[in-house]
């Protein structure tokens, strides 16, 4: 079947090269020039099944008023009179519970995991490069408390069999050898040896390029203007360039899906909050990372992604606002210089912002919804890169009508109205 494909970044295009592989005739639109120009541009670079958590947790009201008041807080909120950043904040609020946040870890790690092993088959059959390492994930705590917190998220990895070590400081060292210059700053660590990492926007560029080969039209530098309808279905994609139809359609646009289903009355809990990255060259790759740590104070990853260390994280709930703040830079500067202060060149960083489309309860939107022939796969958060290729494979399989690799009951809209 014919199917149209709304947005060009990590999800739209592992979207399209999964549903051609399956068969389909795919078009994807979108108003940037080229493929991962917006939020899949310059992320953390992490593929991380082991961190797939929700920011809806037990005690994470008290955190964020805590973190609200920090120099350098993981947090930060611009007031507004939005109405849908109140909602989403609401919704957001009642799965602080242990029982929710069980459940949507449990949801979450279950796309992540399947996911990671997708790209894993895709790397073996394709041959694709995206600087990827496959070296694991060291998240590092700098205080006792911070080590306690760790139990619950270890007690989920042990129940869905993800591996994982639970290191002293020496420990961090052996792992990240770079961290000695400042080890008297670490209490310990999480090591997750099955995450890898990889530049985002590389692997995006050339899968589009292979999508391509099996005949995927991407039309760059188009404005999508609406939705036409006819009953419960849609006709056609009205956009600056004409109207494009087909039998089947996707959004894939991140922060900017809710914007454009209101237009058909379609209302879907995603609310954009800002993410911001810095990417410095290595000067002296022995005091570097060799793959990513995650410093849990800041909730910053420090990654390497070849020549470059990017530093990415902090959440600014801010709605479409795109402005590059310094203190936000601040931040990710001093969480790099704490733990790798000789690894890069700071001065010749370039800075960066997006806006990850989140959803209340962490775990994304895959899966049909209530007009016949319009499908969602958008509300990955900061999981995006890491549950990109397993969310398309899902996506084309239900899409195709096959049973999927892994249970997929809970994770459409369908969860909400329940």
């Amino acid at each position: 079947m014919k199917v149209v494909i709304l947005g060009s970044g990590v999800i739209g295009v592992t979207t399209a090269y999964y549903l051609a592989r399956a068969g389909h005739e795919v078009t994807v639109i979108d108003r940037q020039s080229g493929p991962a120009l917006e939020t899949s541009f310059a992320n953390a670079g992490e593929v991380s099944p082991g961190y797939s958590s929700p920011w809806a947790g037990p005690g994470v009201p008290m955190k964020a008023v805590k973190w609200l008041t920090m120099k350098h807080g993981p947090l930060k909120i611009r007031p507004m009179l939005d109405p849908a950043m109140i909602a989403w904040v609401v919704r957001m609020l009642r799965n602080c519970t242990g029982a929710r946040y069980a459940l949507n870890k449990s949801r979450m790690v279950r796309v992540a995991e399947y996911s990671r092993d997708v790209l894993r088959d895709l790397r073996a059959e394709t041959g694709i490069a995206y600087d990827e390492r496959t070296q694991g994930t060291l998240q590092v705590f700098r205080t006792q408390k911070q080590i306690d917190g760790a139990a619950g998220d270890i007690a989920v990895l042990r129940d869905y069999g993800v591996p994982f070590e639970v290191l002293d400081r020496a420990g961090c060292v052996r792992k990240e050898p770079a961290l000695a210059s400042n080890r008297d700053i670490i209490q310990g660590g999480l090591f997750l040896p099955g995450d890898e990492t990889g530049d985002c926007q590389m692997f995006t560029t050339r899968l589009a390029a292979l999508a391509e080969a099996l005949g995927v039209t991407f039309r760059y530098g188009v404005k999508i203007k609406s939705l036409t309808m006819a009953g419960r279905r849609v006709t056609g994609v009205e956009t600056d360039a004409g109207v494009f139809a087909a039998d089947t359609y996707v959004c894939a646009l991140g922060s900017y899906s809710p914007l454009l289903l209101k237009q058909v009355g379609l209302s879907i809990p995603v609310y954009p909050i800002k993410g911001y990255s810095i990417t410095v060259p290595i000067t002296d790759p022995s005091w570097a990372p060799e793959s990513t740590v995650m410093d849990e104070t800041y909730k910053v990853a420090i990654t390497r992604l070849g020549d470059r260390i990017r530093v990415g994280g902090t959440a600014e709930i801010a709605g479409y606002d795109l402005t590059l703040r310094a203190g936000r830079r601040a931040t990710l500067e001093q969480s790099l210089g704490d733990l790798f202060p000789r690894g890069g060149d700071v001065s010749r960083a370039t800075f960066w912002t997006g806006l990850r489309p989140m959803t209340p309860d962490g775990t994304p939107l895959i899966g049909g919804t209530s007009l016949d022939n319009l499908y969602l796969n958008t509300g990955h958060g900061t999981l995006g890169w890491t549950m990109a290729c397993g969310s398309a494979r899902v996506l084309a399989d239900i899409i195709s009508n096959r049973k999927s690799e892994i249970d997929t009951t809970d994770l459409s809209m369908a969860r909400y109205a329940a």
